[in-house]
């Protein structure tokens, strides 16, 4: 009989009600489960507990019989508060609802559902995050069921769960700006759009689709400085969308090596046939299809192909392997707080200098009432700079300037302006070996906070012969800095002794004392002069047309990065120790915003090195220009700038601090940190007093130039590491954050 039991009840099991998909996340997010550990336990793939949770996909038996079973469990001992406002499906709209919407706008195609949207916006208002103007990261999209064929149409589509929004307040891109195109197994492709939108494809072939990007989707975003262009809209293909449209699902060796398909290619051929045309670059992972632009009408939409290695994983992990309706969540945020994504990190953060602060701007009108393209003042125009005209210090090896050098000079210090990030490590003292700990601080966007209120050239540098230094002049000087003495210097108006052994050089990214005249940034050279130091420069390259250009792209990166934190749980008001804790795993509250946070770095830090970009092969020699030199962001002084400003602020910092408390860093790696300390946290180091810090040198934050925990290891852990590679010097900065050291990682 009890066998007879367990089938009626396995069979009343496989049957049984689910809750909606918000609740089943909100169940287990109750009991503190992550949606690996229930995978592992029912035995599937985390993608697929992901789309239950979704409601991109529902659980058959005999998994959903194990699923009910635990959202039932968990329902008992998290039950609804009765207080709170009920769990709404997110898959089902509030406008679906709301009776003041008429039934039939429920199927109305997407221009028309607009109109039926606007009724009831004010309900669907939210307040914005108190941390930053940008949009609030919109929820994970949703869907319990795939419309039926007869509710469903071209360009018909569901709206938007309560309190989101695809768009912004522009008509013409009210779909958001960009959609991840993807086909279900019946064949029905779909493109899922930011705000849990999902749009109906009708579009058979790649030139159709562009078409129908164009004509009907309403995709894309409003430019963000009133000379500029709007954001082209993007499209990412899915591997199923790849097949769908004749593309390979991934490229082959030699098509990685071009970066490119064969120009060749059927569907090439078929863009052409519809007289579309592609880039210089082709048919890659980041393709841009368009036709001549007439007027100010622009015909252009970029395609994104993450299994061709578009999203690389260095920045955005697993970004593309999520189901469709999670990648457009994450690239969704990203472009809504920085910019619909270009290319690379590093080609979007130089793309955002340009699209903050375009080259032209249309003139007044003339006698004839037209207008006619001009320089737009306080950007890098298009004829600022003759690439081939810059200062011989400035450029690198290779560059045209440089052609009459001998084949294999090597260019001295004298010869070559040299800022790069700080890679120093010394010995640990007696001292503070007797201690436990190695603690590493790590600076919140740093090179980010670097690039705030620089004043950097805009124009053509002029030669200066044995100039007066300005410290509001941006150039490059030629100055001999090896009798600043670190051992003596000067804190605003006092002079301190220190002991300047333990201390790197702030004038070399190894950190040591320069033995002679070298090229400096203005910020370099400036610190010099702050320490207490006369400072006579024998030769300079100065612009005298500057400006603080980066503002508005440090502000930009700033608000995205501070945004997502807070949606992560991490305030800027938060307590020292509070912030310690809020940080310790706040990736896995939201693993894709964790994504999002990792690209807005990566797009500071590409930015910037893409002001100096190298030649990319294109059977490059010495001597010639390259591709990246037509740039007017090709501005390496701006890159050396930036970073000297950097590591001169690090500096500073560790200076107060060593004044303040007699403690000296062990290691610094670009923006990391590490001291010897009788504790685990930064808080046994750091001179917190009634939870203030000391003025001017570390503190604990998320805002960008403070600074966070990197990483704790032991003392004996960090002598075992140099003494197994015989390297007294080794830096453990670099391996801080978990202990790993591989044999490949030598230090050198």
């Amino acid at each position: 009989m009890s066998e007879l039991f367990d089938a009626v009840d396995a069979l009343l099991a496989s049957r049984a009600v689910l809750p909606p998909p918000a609740e089943r996340k909100r169940l287990r997010a109750a009991h503190g489960l992550t949606i690996e550990e229930v995978a592992g336990a029912l035995k599937v793939r985390r993608a697929t507990v992901s789309g239950w949770e979704s409601g991109k996909t529902e659980p058959r038996p005999p998994e959903r019989d194990a699923y009910a079973r635990l959202l039932d469990k968990l329902a008992e001992l998290y039950p609804v508060d009765a207080t709170a406002a009920p769990v709404r499906d997110a898959a089902v709209p509030a406008t679906f609802t709301d009776t003041s919407v008429p039934e039939e706008a429920q199927t109305q195609s997407a221009g028309q559902m607009s109109e039926a949207r606007a009724m009831t916006a004010t309900e669907n208002t939210q307040t914005p995050a108190p941390v930053t103007a940008t949009p609030a990261a919109a929820p994970r999209p949703v869907r319990t069921t795939r419309p039926s064929s007869t509710s469903r149409r071209p360009g018909a589509r569901k709206a938007a769960p309560a309190g989101t929004s695809a768009g912004g307040a522009d008509p013409r891109f009210e779909n958001g700006p960009l959609a991840v195109v993807d086909v279900e197994d019946d064949g029905t492709v779909l493109a899922y759009c930011t705000g849990g939108l999902v749009l109906d494809v009708p579009a058979k072939s790649i030139p159709a689709l562009v078409d129908w990007t164009l004509r009907e989707a309403k995709l894309g975003a409003p430019k963000l400085a009133g000379p500029g262009k709007d954001a082209d809209p993007l499209i990412v293909l899915t591997e199923a969308a790849l097949e769908r449209y004749g593309l390979p699902v991934t490229l082959t060796e030699e098509e990685k090596h071009a970066g490119r398909i064969p120009e060749g290619h059927k569907v090439i051929k078929r863009l052409a046939r519809a007289e579309w045309k592609l880039t210089k670059r082709g048919f890659g992972p980041w393709a841009r299809i368009y036709r001549p632009a007439t007027g100010s009408e622009r015909a252009c939409v970029q395609l994104c192909i993450p299994s061709w290695n578009a999203l690389d994983t260095r920045h955005w992990g697993e970004a593309g392997q999520l189901p469709p309706a999670e990648l457009a969540r994450v690239l969704g945020v990203y472009a809504s707080r920085v910019m619909t994504p270009r290319g690379s990190t590093a080609v979007t953060g130089l793309e955002l200098m340009t699209a903050l602060y375009p080259p032209t701007r249309a003139s007044e009108p003339d006698a004839d009432g037209k207008r006619h393209s001009e320089h737009n003042p306080g950007s890098l125009g298009k004829d600022a700079i003759d690439p081939m005209n810059f200062p011989p210090c400035e450029v690198p090896d290779g560059h045209p300037v440089l052609k009459d050098l001998p084949r294999f000079h090597v260019r001295g210090p004298g010869e070559k302006l040299f800022e790069e990030a700080y890679d120093w490590a010394r010995p640990m003292t007696d001292a503070e070996c007797t201690l436990r700990h190695l603690v590493g601080i790590d600076v919140n966007m740093a090179f980010a906070a670097g690039a705030n209120g620089l004043n950097v050239g805009l124009g053509e540098a002029t030669h200066v012969k044995a100039p007066a230094f300005d410290a509001k002049l941006p150039g490059s000087w030629l100055v001999d800095l090896s009798h600043v003495d670190l051992s003596r210097v000067k804190v605003g108006k006092e002079w301190v002794e220190l002991d300047g052994s333990l201390l790197p050089s702030p004038f070399t990214p190894k950190g040591e004392r320069p033995t002679g005249p070298a090229w400096y940034a203005t910020p370099t050279v400036a610190y010099a002069a702050e320490l207490g130091y006369e400072v006579r420069p024998i030769e300079a390259w100065v612009r005298y047309e500057n400006g603080r250009y980066l503002d508005g792209w440090y502000q930009r990166l700033r608000d995205a990065y501070l945004a997502t934190m807070a949606d992560l749980g991490i305030n800027a008001d938060l307590a020292p120790a509070d912030f310690l804790t809020a940080m310790d795993g706040y990736k896995d509250r939201d693993p894709e915003l964790a994504i999002v946070v990792s690209v807005i770095k990566a797009t500071v830090k590409g930015g910037l090195g893409k002001l100096r970009e190298r030649p990319r092969g294109e059977g490059w020699r010495p001597g010639e220009p390259w591709r990246a030199l037509s740039r007017p962001t090709w501005r390496p002084d701006i890159r050396a700038a930036v970073i000297s400003r950097t590591r001169i602020n690090l500096h500073r910092k560790i200076v107060k601090h060593a004044v303040f408390t007699g403690q000296y860093p062990v290691a610094v790696l670009s923006d990391c940190v590490v001291y010897a300390t009788h504790g685990t946290s930064p808080l046994d180091f750091l001179p917190y007093r009634d939870g203030k810090p000391l003025p001017g040198g570390f503190k604990l934050g998320i805002n960008p130039g403070l600074v966070k925990h990197e990483g704790t290891q032991t003392v004996l852990w960090g002598e075992e590491v140099r003494e197994r590679f015989d390297a007294p010097e080794l830096n453990l900065a670099r391996y801080i954050k978990d202990g790993t050291v591989t044999d490949v990682d030598n230090g050198e």
